[in-house]
């Protein structure tokens, strides 16, 4: 939820103030432990494990997954602009690594996570409130037992492409911390 008020401030600057609420991140880990990747992803995406914090920190949704692919959806508010007037790199690379490393999660098996180890984003367009929602989408290009590789894109809702990310991650056994 978004809230505006106008105390005095600089130049007369708006403050604007936006509120978030997150689930316990341990319990959306622990829902993952004994389910394959894409077990895990196909109940995030029906709403049976609740979303990692930072999907509603950033206004993220998964919205489809299969073996090798998913597809979130993000709609950028003003909390995410830079300096210059449009959205921050940091939230395309953000998204983009999601993509990438929730698609590499859903060849895994239960008991088996990701750590993205490198990541390489092209910024293509400038992204801006009146894009509009804009989608992330991963694919695994080389699944592994120690690194796998997969390739993100992201684009607004008439499929021009905005930014893209070639990335590797390490896979790693979840044990208990």
């Amino acid at each position: 939820m978004t809230s505006i008020d106008t105390p005095p401030g600089p130049a007369g600057a708006e403050l604007r103030s936006k509120t978030v609420t997150w689930h316990d991140p341990q319990a959306t880990a622990t829902a993952g432990r004994d389910r394959s990747g894409l077990e895990f992803l196909t109940a995030w995406l029906h709403g049976e494990v609740p979303a990692p914090p930072i999907c509603e920190l950033v206004n993220t949704r998964l919205v489809a997954v299969e073996t090798g692919e998913v597809v979130f959806a993000c709609t950028p508010d003003e909390s995410v602009y830079n300096p210059i007037g449009m959205v921050h790199g940091g939230l395309a690379c953000t998204l983009l690594d999601s993509a990438a490393g929730c698609a590499v999660h859903s060849t895994l098996p239960a008991g088996f996570g990701y750590s993205s180890i490198e990541i390489k984003v092209n910024f293509l367009r400038p992204i801006h409130l009146h894009t509009g929602e804009i989608h992330a989408r991963g694919r695994v290009t080389k699944p592994g037992k120690r690194v796998a590789f997969a390739e993100a894109d992201l684009s607004d809702t008439n499929g021009t492409l905005l930014a893209t990310a070639t990335s590797s991650c390490l896979i790693i056994p979840l044990t208990d911390q």
